[in-house]
């Protein structure tokens, strides 16, 4: 069963959709409005696989895969560690995003405060739990996301998205990387444009393509890491 409708997109809204919302609004509800807008897979999930392509420059590796029930992925048939990582850790970046849980699960033990309003959207300052994490929201999409991962800050932007129907998925983003007390910039900037189908045609909505751009920036010891750019490719996708 090979996939090869493309995926519906639209521009994620670059202007708020309503008025600016006073700054110290509770806005619980429409956090949790734009939170249960994301596209995520029904819980009955049987996984799927197909071929996986990784390109670099003139660099081209091809292997299987297979994403489980379990939502965990399997990557055979490269022989290159580096790029047998690679090519999981997108499939595994693409499940934790898909699954399903409820607002509380993941959200129950935070508050939600209105900040300021530009044109990315209106500032949902957390507190509780989470606190100082942030994300912004405009017309029901989180359009972006700061916060605390493991002792960095993560910051992403998205810029368009897919509809699928059933909630929206983000279709081109960036994201950076700070560190939590100096602010310092940690590497270049990625930008991730992504291509979802649904699997026969009607669904579940599946990644078929990834390409991430990333600008030069600082690297661990100092020193500056070049510009790259890589490109995924998920073919012959087929349902378990």
């Amino acid at each position: 069963m090979t996939s090869t409708a493309p995926a519906p997109a639209s521009s994620a809204p670059v202007s708020p959709g309503n008025a600016p919302v006073p700054p110290g609004t509770d806005l619980r509800d429409l956090f949790r409005a734009a939170y249960e807008n994301r596209y995520t897979w029904d819980p009955g999930f049987g996984g799927y696989q197909g071929r996986c392509v990784w390109e670099q420059g003139e660099r081209r590796v091809q292997g299987q895969f297979t994403v489980g029930a379990d939502l965990k992925a399997r990557v055979e048939g490269v022989e290159d560690e580096a790029v047998n990582k690679a090519i999981g850790s997108q499939l595994w970046e693409v499940c934790i995003h898909r699954v399903r849980r409820s607002f509380e699960q993941t959200h129950g033990e935070n508050s939600f405060t209105a900040g300021d309003t530009d044109a990315v959207g209106v500032e949902v300052i957390v507190g509780g739990k989470n606190s100082g994490d942030r994300y912004r929201i405009n017309n029901n999409v989180v359009t972006m996301v700061h916060r605390h991962i493991h002792g960095t800050v993560v910051t992403i932007f998205t810029k368009a998205t897919t509809d699928t129907g059933a909630g929206y998925l983000s279709r081109c983003y960036t994201s950076s990387y700070s560190d939590p007390a100096s602010g310092a910039i940690k590497g270049g900037t990625s930008t991730f444009t992504d291509t979802f189908v649904p699997l026969g045609g009607q669904g579940p909505w599946v990644l078929s393509e990834r390409v991430i751009e990333t600008e030069a920036g600082p690297g661990p010891g100092g020193e500056t890491q070049a510009a790259s750019q890589q490109t995924f490719r998920f073919e012959d996708l087929a349902a378990l």
